[in-house]
């Protein structure tokens, strides 16, 4: 589909896709397998306003499982970075994204380049479908002799489990976040490894890793890691839990800067890695923590 014929508006729900069923793999290439979902939808849950984005940021992916045919017959292997900004009207339903990956298997293609042109394209489109607006992604594939340039790092901050807390709550609980306006301001990065939700559909468990950095009034400790850990029975997909994350705390505990990123361990070879700041700064590395 060209850009010039997008349909006015993109009616995926995540009950349609192919979460859940069973599914043929398709050998050969094929970007119909993509199925969009759109953001606004989860947004409009949480009192965010279209075309008022409280954030700036992206979903940083990583698929591990990347492999094509040379010319050749020859099968090539790569490990792939995408960076989706959040301003996009849709996300990629993971599994679909799986599937279109694993069309590319016996498809035969002229060069890394043009792989890498294909996927930006159908992605691009799939992410911007319905919308008055298109942009790009960021697409990046990293051939064999660069895996050893992988780095793998915990996220930098003061850890939040090591607090020896009572956890009662496991649906996602803003309650529980308070801030201190009174004392001076402060500016503190802090994380936990305790986050866990589950797929908006199948049920399935997502675990996952979180960093939140900010600046103003100094946020409790205590109930922000018992916030976390609510999220744990919560069924949403990945981006709208960072950004209920992020939206929950600026409504809650009022700091001057706000960023929160998550990094989820992979399923089915894919990791998602929702990064959402309250000011324009550059993008966190994708470097893959111990789990992932």
């Amino acid at each position: 589909m060209s850009l010039d014929n997008i349909p006015p508006a993109n009616p995926n729900t995540p009950e349609q896709s192919q979460l859940g069923r069973a599914s043929a793999y398709a050998d050969r290439y094929d970007p119909s397998l993509l199925f969009p979902i759109a953001r606004s939808t989860q947004r409009e849950a949480m009192g965010i306003a279209a075309g008022a984005l409280p954030f700036f940021g992206a979903d940083l992916w990583t698929a591990f499982e990347v492999s094509w045919l040379n010319l050749r017959g020859k099968p090539q292997l790569a490990i792939a970075h995408f960076t989706i900004p959040c301003e996009t009207p849709n996300i990629i339903e993971s599994k679909s994204f799986k599937l279109y990956l694993n069309s590319f298997n016996s498809s035969a293609f002229a060069s890394v380049e043009a792989v890498r042109d294909r996927l930006r394209a159908d992605l691009s489109e799939a992410l911007w479908r319905g919308s008055d607006q298109s942009a790009g992604i960021g697409v990046k594939l990293l051939a064999p002799d660069m895996f050893d340039r992988e780095p793998v790092h915990e996220l930098d901050g003061l850890d939040l489990d090591r607090l020896d807390i009572e956890c009662t709550h496991y649906q996602p609980a803003p309650e529980l976040l308070s801030s201190d306006s009174t004392q001076p301001p402060v500016n503190e990065t802090l994380t936990s490894r305790l986050l866990k939700s589950n797929c908006l559909v199948t049920g399935q468990p997502d675990w996952g890793s979180v960093q939140i950095r900010y600046s103003g009034p100094a946020i409790d400790q205590a109930g922000l890691l018992a916030y976390i850990v609510s999220f744990r029975n919560h069924n949403e997909f990945h981006e709208p839990c960072v950004e209920r994350m992020f939206t929950d705390i600026w409504r809650r505990c009022q700091p001057n800067k706000l960023a929160v990123y998550a990094r989820y361990t992979r399923r089915g070879g894919l990791d998602i890695n929702p990064f959402r700041t309250s000011w324009p700064q550059a993008l966190p590395p994708n470097i893959r923590t111990a789990r992932q």
